[in-house]
């Protein structure tokens, strides 16, 4: 009966291992996939009329997105805090300018929550900055335990 009991106590660590190990890589893919909806919306508003130092900044933004969204995927496990920090930072910098956009004014710039797809960036940057938190989180965790 006790070797019935270990082989149980065995299979259910063994599916906790198995998800333990599957859930820094949904994390990441979800990670990637909010840093490229960020930069996605952006690329989108400048293509459909924004501008001048904001188009500028869009397009970099657009551009940082995919570029970390990459590393998300693509960095090796020893890599990945750096990744997930520089992703993190990113995510929330850009929410920060714009919430700063909508309240202060950033650069001369005075966004209000009418504007094209600012609720929408609003959702997916705060929802981006807590995947990337978890990420992070997760990243630290892995590479102390081994």
């Amino acid at each position: 009966m006790e070797s019935i009991r270990t082989g149980e106590q065995n299979s259910s660590r063994v599916v906790a291992d198995q998800g333990g190990q599957r859930s820094p890589i949904l994390w990441r893919v979800l990670s990637a996939l909010l840093l490229l909806t960020m930069g996605g919306i952006h690329l989108y508003l400048v293509l459909t009329g924004f501008g001048g130092l904001l188009g500028v900044l869009f397009v970099l933004n657009a551009i940082g997105g995919v570029v970390l969204a990459i590393a998300m995927i693509a960095a090796p496990r020893r890599f990945l805090p750096l990744a997930s920090v520089l992703g993190l930072l990113f995510m929330a910098g850009t929410l920060l300018a714009l919430v700063l956009a909508l309240t202060v004014g950033l650069f001369g710039i005075h966004e209000q929550l009418s504007t094209q797809l600012v609720p929408t960036t609003l959702i997916v940057e705060s929802i981006g900055t807590i995947v990337l938190a978890v990420t992070t989180g997760l990243a630290f965790r892995m590479r102390r335990s081994g």
